[in-house]
């Protein structure tokens, strides 16, 4: 019974872990509930009156939310620092209270002020953050001379409160995140290897939703080493752990993404394409509709159960005969006299399940230390030979690279200051016609649209999310203030459920996170016993309002349009793109070796920045369709072409340490051409040689093997880079037709 309540809890947290990476939200959420119930039970103790409590709360919530300093010590100080910055900002409140324009001229300099910090880093967003909130959070309680002792007291309570939170009772480390943050990649693998299975066996009806299964569960995966990656250095003691386990995750992912493009050949009459695993909606290769049901699919399928069992087992219960056993047949796949009687592509598969066996082993001796090896098979211990290499040809540390900052108003941080300015100036004229009382409403919400957008397009679909989940929150609070009445304690607890919901569901859907912020100021409203219907349509008005404001000074003050932001980013991805390809190429050909899998983390940031700013035209209100099509099809391509060049980069870093890799000169006039055509779409698109085409030619194949009709051996390394240069080739000349560049005809 032990040993099953432990199976269930592990199942449990495993698909926690996998939902919530790092417990990042899950941890955010509880220490702001924390911090926050701690400031209530110490402002209770006092006898504290309803409006104190309130204000003790918001600032609470403040203090712990707008820290995100890296290191502990950081943290401290950073708190530390915004105590005197909130009581600064609640006394120039209180004094300016009575003197309208005086007041209202200071808050847009604040404004300008606090968003222009954030080019100081962590602590300067923080600080600006503080000052802001605090002093709306004044407003919101109708501060003046004669309570701002008993603000004070609150204030400086909260903050404490959210240290104790912070640092004693919630804590968060980066050694303890990168920690979880671990077992999430391998829950989401496990995750990734079920959904393969279930394609596996999926039928006419039901393989639609198993590849789309399928393609959701890749890009989680693809998210979760990307986490990884970006806490190695503060998480880890030494930096050649750190490349270590960077190296194993990056394994791990081009294994189990190269396996399930091996399934759905292995359904298909044809070879399937990487951008099937990439694109929404990409359509099954021809012949795919219908599973394979035969002796070699059963085999394939109880080895994929046993691939996922050893990503899942933890390793204190990986001693036995059974675990060794799964372990070595799996391993066993990587040599050809293994492999079950069977046609080609249905090999490939048990080979592809071999090579994710392989990477498993290496992602846990990386992450959990050495394994037993009693029971070692001849093709295991080779496997771990070929791991120790590796690892000992893992070394070097990353590139300096300066980056060259604009400079003036073509600063992010002033330009988004100078719009955010005249947008809050707007709001404050707008907002005091709406409601005397309620104008600040509209001010925070433009604030808030401008937070982590850079583009006019991204504001506007922020702003529309917020005003809907604010319409959908002002429902809910006329309906719990009804059930609530003068319950203080009840409307509290509500209080921190919403809070803890807000935090929860933030990165998941601005729309959620803004019902629940307004179902909780319904509740905040009724403590302060100013709650009236009225005073939520308001609510909905100066959110409306707010967000008009912010999409007007988006649109007319140093405007960046939707089109310039995703042609920018489009340009960064290509350019990063270029310089992976062309490193790894070139070590490929032996040339010097060089930092391939920094470069390819670089380049996987700036798809995902890139990726996530297209979100104003992939949306689905948008109005064009066929721009929303291209949009997706574009990104899916470059998905695709990442996919390759980090594979690439892979198999370079370790040409020192693999006897079955040669280096080979004639690959880098290949990769001369596919480098050239990469920047010459990226020249096309920033304007620089908008005359450049895109240049095809033979197969790779058939350029290293002249007057050779025979494949390559596929299973030997040397093959896969062939492979992933073929088919980067493919996918960066399919680039050129979305993004109007012309290509070129072969030379007869």
């Amino acid at each position: 019974m032990r040993s099953a309540g432990r199976s269930v809890r592990a199942k449990l947290w495993d698909r926690l872990a996998a939902y919530d990476p790092g417990l990042l939200r899950l941890t955010a959420g509880l220490r702001t509930v924390t911090a926050i119930a701690l400031t209530l039970a110490a402002l209770a103790l006092t006898g504290a009156r309803v409006t104190l409590l309130v204000a003790g709360a918001m600032a609470a919530m403040v203090a712990t939310f707008a820290v995100r300093d890296k290191s502990l010590s950081r943290q401290a100080v950073t708190l530390a620092l915004g105590l005197p910055v909130a009581l600064a900002a609640v006394s120039l409140s209180a004094l300016l209270n009575a003197r309208v324009v005086a007041g209202d001229v200071f808050f847009v300099v604040l404004i300008f002020c606090a968003v222009y910090s954030r080019r100081f880093g962590d602590r300067g967003t923080a600080l600006g953050l503080i000052g802001f909130q605090v002093y709306f959070l004044s407003l919101f309680v109708h501060v003046t001379a004669p309570t701002l002792p008993g603000l004070f007291g609150a204030i400086a309570l909260a903050f404490p409160c959210a240290a104790l939170a912070r640092f004693v009772l919630v804590p968060q480390t980066a050694a303890g995140t990168l920690d979880r943050m671990r077992r999430a990649f391998r829950a989401r693998l496990a995750q990734l290897i079920e959904a393969q299975i279930e394609l596996l066996d999926a039928g006419p009806e039901e393989v639609d939703k198993a590849l789309a299964d399928v393609r959701t569960r890749t890009a989680r995966l693809h998210e979760s080493a990307l986490m990884i990656q970006g806490l190695l250095e503060e998480g880890t003691s030494d930096e050649s752990v750190a490349r270590l386990v960077q190296r194993r995750v990056a394994d791990a992912e081009i294994a189990a993404e190269r396996l399930g493009l091996l399934l759905l050949t292995a359904r298909s009459a044809e070879r399937a394409d990487t951008l099937t695993l990439h694109l929404p909606g990409a359509p099954l290769p021809s012949g795919g509709e219908t599973p394979v049901r035969d002796e070699a699919s059963a085999t394939i399928r109880r080895d994929l159960q046993a691939l996922r069992l050893l990503v899942l087992r933890p390793v204190g219960e990986d001693s036995g005969a059974v675990p060794a056993r799964l372990r070595n047949r799996l391993l066993g796949y990587r040599e050809e006299e293994n492999l079950p009687p069977a046609s080609t592509v249905v090999q490939d598969v048990f080979r592809g399940i071999g090579e994710a066996a392989r990477a498993v082993l290496g992602l846990r001796i990386a992450l959990d230390g050495p394994q037993d090896e009693s029971a070692d098979t001849p093709a295991t211990i080779r496997s771990r030979e070929e791991l120790d290499a590796e690892d000992a040809a893992i070394g070097g540390g990353e590139d300096e690279r300066e980056d060259e900052g604009s400079t003036g108003l073509r600063r992010p941080s002033t330009r988004a200051a100078v719009q955010v300015s005249v947008g809050s100036a707007l709001a404050i004229v707008g907002g005091e016609l709406l409601s005397a009382q309620r104008w600040y409403w509209a001010v925070l919400t433009c604030w808030i649209v401008f937070i982590n957008t850079a583009s006019t397009g991204e504001i506007l679909v922020k702003g529309y999310r917020r005003l809907l989940g604010t319409v959908f929150g002002v429902v809910a609070g006329i309906v719990l203030a009804g059930l609530v009445g003068r319950h203080t304690w009840t409307a509290f607890a509500l209080v921190l459920l919403f809070i803890f919901a807000m935090f929860y569901t933030a990165p998941l859907s601005y729309t959620l996170m803004s019902f629940f912020v307004t179902a909780m100021l319904g509740l905040l409203y009724t403590l302060l016993n100013t709650y009236s219907l009225s005073v939520l349509v308001v609510r909905i008005e100066e959110t409306a309002l707010g967000a008009a404001c912010g999409v007007l000074a988006a649109a007319v003050v140093l405007p960046v349009h939707t089109d310039r932001r995703t042609n920018e980013l489009l340009v960064e991805v290509l350019d990063r793109l270029a310089d992976v390809t062309r490193a790894a190429v070139d070590q490929l050909s032996g040339g010097v070796p060089a930092d391939l899998l920094d470069r390819a983390r670089d380049l996987d940031r700036a798809l995902a920045e890139l990726s996530a700013s297209t979100q104003p035209l992939t949306h689905p209100i948008t109005p064009l369709r066929s721009r929303r099509d291209t949009a997706r099809y574009v990104v899916a391509l470059l998905e695709t072409c990442a996919y390759h060049a980090r594979s690439l980069a892979a198999t370079a870093e370790l040409l020192p340490a693999k006897p079955s890799i040669a280096a080979d000169p004639r690959l880098r006039g290949v990769g001369r051409r596919i480098v050239n055509n990469i920047e010459a779409i990226a020249g096309h698109v920033a304007d620089r040689s908008p005359t450049a085409e895109v240049a095809t030619g033979p197969s790779i194949a058939s350029l290293l093997e002249p007057g050779t009709l025979a494949t390559p051996r596929y299973g030997r390394v040397t093959d896969r880079v062939l492979r992933h240069l073929q088919r980067l080739d493919e996918a960066v000349v399919g680039l050129a037709r979305p993004l109007g560049v012309p290509v070129a005809r072969p030379p007869k």
